[in-house]
């Protein structure tokens, strides 16, 4: 098929990348013409595993482009994705200028039939919105499908290329005939492609978020407690994880949730329910619950020192909201940051991805070490924030001769607590016994 993806950000180019893996034609549209040179020119502008590989090998066998044309892409695609950003406004609602901007600049340009497709996570209404724009710029017939994306950084190609389910929204036998066509690829294994109405799409993509995230918060609310109470929470989180009911992901509890999704999604939805008078108590709670996780680590290290951390330097392990990816947005590391700067300490940073992103944030108001390693030179304590991979088994030979005092504060429970125990730590977790 011939496709055009509008908006090369993560979600786009994700998008686009794995539709030409099945042999579409793609077209990723852009109106940033140094990214658009970028990718022409064979970079990646993300980190994402396994992107590289599919990127290369579709761009070599020219089933996918790049272009700031608009009209051309138009022209040249059956189907068009829009996959545009839909940052939250200051009353915490989606900004759709993006979705309807583009929206009105392909109406103009149509001629003929097309799908149009929201892969954008939008409000319930958006598709009526878009729908509305064309009906009042052509006479035109075009078919507007939602079609929420489920996409995990750190693991989106093989989300996308093997998904759970795909979810469409569409009354149109037309465009639902063509969009099963298009993914029937990735359903061989025989997971599900869900036809709904439009609504009930959009609305799905926010209550799967939403829930995710009330079931993390949930999680870390128990870890608070089970330090209140003297009791650990990974055996909490393997007893309930075993009821099937439940499940075992999304129960490790940490500093909080970041990313691109979950916090503006929770908030999208806690705001779309506000405006139809229906007060989402849950949600707000998880919201609150969320926003004091992400420092819960600094208040145990001004516990430690007594309220006073002036002067003092640490070590932070993990910028990015989670592994594999070098996404920032929401990230707890940046919260944590800024709380030891507001009480009077310095902080040296390292992560395997992300320290790029986040000087284009911070700038030098931290200091950016080479290695994990060199991040420990004079700091009084090491803290975690991101579970990377390379920070689960480190050499605490190394980590001793550096760091001035053994002292630990660990946002996502990486270590064992008999070993830390046994190299003698102060060890200080999240919901775990306190090891002094």
């Amino acid at each position: 098929m011939k496709i055009a993806v509008i908006g090369t950000g993560y979600v786009g180019l994700v998008t686009g990348t794995c539709l030409a893996e099945t042999g579409n034609d793609v077209i990723c549209v852009d109106i940033n013409e140094a990214k658009v040179k970028q990718m022409q020119a064979g970079e990646v502008p993300i980190y994402e595993p396994g992107l590289d590989l599919l990127f290369h090998r579709n761009i070599e066998q020219e089933r996918l482009t790049f272009t700031t044309n608009l009209a051309d892409a138009v022209k040249e695609s059956q189907i068009i994705f829009m996959a545009l950003p839909t940052p939250p406004g200051g009353d915490g609602a989606a900004d759709l200028s993006y979705i309807l901007g583009a929206a009105k600049d392909i109406s103009k340009l149509i001629t003929e039939y097309k799908i149009i497709v929201n892969k954008s996570t939008v409000p319930v209404g958006t598709a009526d919105k878009v729908k509305a724009v064309f009906a009042e710029n052509t006479s035109i017939e075009v078919d507007v499908v939602s079609n929420p994306e489920f996409l995990r950084e750190g693991v989106a190609v093989d989300d996308f290329m093997k998904p759970d389910r795909v979810v469409l929204g569409t009354k149109s036998e037309k465009a639902k005939k063509l969009m099963a066509e298009l993914y029937a690829p990735y359903v061989r294994q025989g997971n599900p492609i869900l036809f709904m109405d439009e609504r009930s799409s959009e609305l799905t993509k926010y209550a799967a978020n939403s829930f995710l995230a009330t079931k993390i918060t949930f999680m870390n609310e128990v870890a608070n407690l089970c330090e209140l109470v003297g009791a650990d929470v990974d055996a909490v989180r393997k007893g309930i994880g075993s009821d099937e009911r439940i499940g075992k992901r999304f129960l490790f509890p940490g500093v909080g949730y970041g990313g691109s999704c979950f916090p503006k999604d929770v908030q999208a939805l806690v705001k779309s329910s506000d405006d139809y008078a229906y007060d989402f108590q849950i949600l707000k709670s998880v919201m609150e619950v969320n926003e004091r996780q992400k420092t819960i680590l600094v208040d145990k290290v001004l516990k430690y020192y007594k309220g006073d951390i002036k002067g003092r330097h640490f070590a932070l392990w993990g910028l990015a909201f989670k592994p594999e990816t070098d996404d920032i947005r929401e990230a707890p590391a940046l919260y944590i940051i800024e709380a030891l700067i507001k009480n009077g300490a310095t902080v040296t940073v390292f992560d395997p991805e992300a320290m790029n992103n986040v000087k284009g944030v911070i700038g030098d108001q931290v200091h950016y070490a080479k290695n994990q390693y060199d991040a420990l030179e004079n700091a009084d304590a090491l803290l975690i924030a991101t579970e990377w991979s390379v920070f689960r088994n480190p050499d605490f030979e190394k980590i001793d001769n550096i760091l001035k005092s053994k002292v630990i504060f660990d946002g996502r429970n990486l270590y064992d607590l008999q070993k830390m125990i046994d190299l003698g730590y102060y060890y200080n977790s999240i919901g775990r016994k306190l090891i002094d």
